[in-house]
């Protein structure tokens, strides 16, 4: 597959989810680097993130950089969900602060932006991820599998001990025009007994029902409900994809996923990585 970038620069203001700031987030076209954060509100020299497997931490309510300086840039995964389905490799997102805007809480929003900019062809090519032998991790009840396949495909398993949400399953082979119909729309989504906590240490100030799903005892806050009936698995998938796209290649496989989340999906790409390091 070739590299590819955007046609043009283009901006995005909107709210981060975490600390509920206003955040400008311009795109910059590129013809080599890689994905690269840029902290325009940090001095110059130590406000560059790269975007690589090693950058990762605090995996526990989304996906995050820093670089050796501590700059940082929280919940990456919903945009890097739709830089993988667009199949951009090199780009330079400038941020005046520490996190993506959340748009609606899922990935609809990053997608139409890439669009409408326009996605362009570079003269390099990006060799893909292929699985060519049964790969698995496992972190107590939770498992990620990866099976040899022609194309790319996700089955994921969810499983919550909760009287309204307890177990989806879906099974979705992963192409522009499969995410945007089943995957791009999928919102996040947290409980309503999780809110106060959230609130007290900071975080998720940013949230309403207009860009996430609470859920309650016996549905949902949301006055327009769900988008589908298992949105939740389907954010997941969305999730399992752009946690995917830190190692910036597209892959073959049949990936199966039982109530994972961001720390074991990077987790798991570290294996890819290794195996691929093995192989070549």
């Amino acid at each position: 597959m070739k590299r590819k970038t955007l046609n043009k620069e283009v901006q995005y203001n909107g709210i981060g989810l975490h600390k509920g700031e206003e955040i400008k987030m311009k795109l910059i076209p590129s013809k080599d680097g890689g994905i690269i954060f840029k902290r325009v509100d940090l001095e110059d020299g130590k406000n560059i993130i790269t975007m690589a497997i090693e950058n990762t931490f605090d995996l526990t309510r989304g996906t995050n950089l820093k670089n050796e300086f501590g700059a940082t840039v929280y919940t990456i995964e919903h945009f890097l969900s739709a830089l993988y389905v667009t199949g951009i490799t090199d780009l330079i997102i400038e941020l005046d602060g520490n996190e993506l805007p959340i748009g609606d809480g899922s990935a609809k929003v990053f997608l139409e932006v890439m669009e409408n900019a326009g996605i362009i062809n570079l003269d390099e090519e990006v060799k893909e991820i292929e699985i060519k032998e049964p790969l698995n991790l496992t972190v107590g009840d939770k498992h990620i599998i990866a099976l040899p396949f022609d194309g790319y495909k996700i089955t994921y398993t969810i499983k919550f001990d909760h009287t309204f949400l307890k177990s989806q399953m879906l099974e979705v082979v992963v192409d522009l025009d499969s995410y945007k119909n089943e995957i791009a729309n999928a919102r996040t989504f947290g409980f309503d007994y999780e809110i106060d906590y959230l609130k007290k240490n900071n975080l998720a100030l940013g949230g309403t029902l207009e860009n996430a799903i609470v859920i309650k005892k016996d549905g949902v806050l949301n006055p327009d409900g769900l988008r589908y009936s298992d949105e939740f698995v389907r954010h997941k998938i969305l999730d399992l994809i752009g946690d995917l796209k830190v190692l910036n290649r597209p892959i073959k496989g049949h990936i199966i996923a039982i109530k994972a989340g961001h720390a074991l999906d990077i987790e798991f790409a570290k294996l890819l990585k290794k195996q691929e390091e093995k192989i070549c």
